[in-house]
């Protein structure tokens, strides 16, 4: 049982694996779009509200975020079970929002997995998905954005001592094995 969460830059591999791990060891993964997405369409309290900001294509505020994580949290019975997150927290208000709860509950990160890997293969890999938004400055900018948001973040989990790089090059199955490594698993 681990509780971890999986942190790396768009084109990363990080939603693949996490779902890898996740099938893999039975870890229950919660992805922050598809719990947003999931709330709206059953329309809980919190998707009802989380829906007004999604439709104007504003980001759902973080105390919003928060709860419905907390939610799906206890859902999947993280306590006995562990957890795998992924897409949450992406900024350094978050990552403490993240801890508040987690503390909340009984529960506490056992590590972060920062999947490395090169701007130069980042962008060749989402160049390759061929969406149409997906265009090499367009992919720039959303690099730029992701690493300013996010490196306090890893700082803040390296200075904890939870944090673990791990080189996100090469097939799926080799990073799995880094991954597992480095997990503990």
């Amino acid at each position: 049982m681990i509780k971890v969460v999986f942190l790396g830059p768009p084109g990363a591999g990080k939603g693949t694996q996490a779902k890898i791990i996740s099938q893999k060891y039975n870890i229950p993964l919660i992805v922050l779009g598809d719990i947003l997405r999931e709330a709206v369409k059953n329309q809980t309290e919190l998707g009802k509200i989380a829906k007004k900001y999604m439709d104007k294509g504003e980001l759902v505020p973080d105390e919003i975020v928060c709860k419905i994580i907390k939610e799906a949290l206890i859902k999947v019975n993280a306590k006995e079970r562990g957890f795998i997150l992924d897409g949450f927290p992406r900024t350094l208000e978050q990552a403490k929002a993240l801890e508040k709860m987690l503390k909340e509950l009984d529960l506490s990160l056992d590590k972060v997995l920062f999947l490395d890997v090169p701007d130069e293969e980042l962008i060749k890999r989402m160049l390759a998905r061929g969406r149409e938004d997906d265009t090499v400055d367009i992919i720039k900018n959303r690099l730029k954005v992701y690493y300013e948001k996010t490196t306090p973040v890893i700082n803040y989990y390296e200075e904890k001592g939870i944090l673990e790089k791990v080189d996100g090059l090469g097939d799926v199955d080799k990073v799995t094995l880094r991954i597992e490594k480095a997990l503990g698993l």
